[in-house]
């Protein structure tokens, strides 16, 4: 599966996540363990509902777990964590909100639609951006600036200093510089000596 359906498979499973973690407090919990009483032939007292509950919260606790998964996985596939907490919100935030209509007969004024297009409209425009920072390190490997390339435009270097090498991530150098910051895209250190 690839990081796109992983991250919107996450978002999905969040919401129902939350779902589940309503229907453990809310009034209307009361009714679907009256009804299960029913079902059963058994008297919907406290020890049904507690039941209803009690699975409920187990429900809640199984979707976290699997969102939790889903997202790593969408994480470790993506290009851009930044993409992949974009898709995740966004669906996340439509599914609830129509589990939310349907399951609680919430009702959902123009303005909130509004919002939440503006937040989705946002949470593209902050991939968008990651996406073009990203593009200024194209041309290398695995995310790498080439020596070269990173060198462009740099006075030459006193000798035994070394270039620059710039990382997507931390972790992903070969350690051999004097420097460190956390941070995508930064300059871990200069090959070949101190700065």
């Amino acid at each position: 599966m690839n990081w796109l359906a992983l991250s919107i498979l996450s978002g999905v499973f969040a919401a129902l996540n939350g779902l589940f973690a309503k229907l453990t407090t809310t009034a209307l919990t009361k009714g679907i363990a009256e009804a299960v009483g029913r079902v059963f032939g058994v008297d919907s007292g406290w020890i049904v509902e507690g039941g209803v509950r009690g699975v409920f919260f187990a429900l809640n606790l199984v979707f976290n777990a699997v969102m939790w998964g889903l997202f790593t996985a969408a994480l470790a596939r993506g290009s851009s964590a930044t993409k992949v907490s974009v898709i995740n919100t966004s669906s996340n935030f439509m599914i609830t909100a129509l589990l939310g209509s349907l399951v609680f007969a919430e009702k959902l004024p123009g303005l909130w639609w509004l919002g939440a297009g503006l937040l989705v409209s946002g949470n593209v425009i902050i991939g968008r951006r990651d996406e073009e920072e990203k593009k200024v390190g194209l041309g290398g490997e695995a995310g790498y600036l080439p020596v070269s390339q990173a060198a462009e435009g740099e006075e030459e270097e006193e000798e035994g200093q070394g270039q620059q090498v710039r990382l997507d991530s931390v972790g992903r150098g070969s350690g051999s510089g004097s420097e460190s910051e956390l941070g995508e895209g930064v300059v871990v250190g200069r090959r070949g000596g101190a700065r």
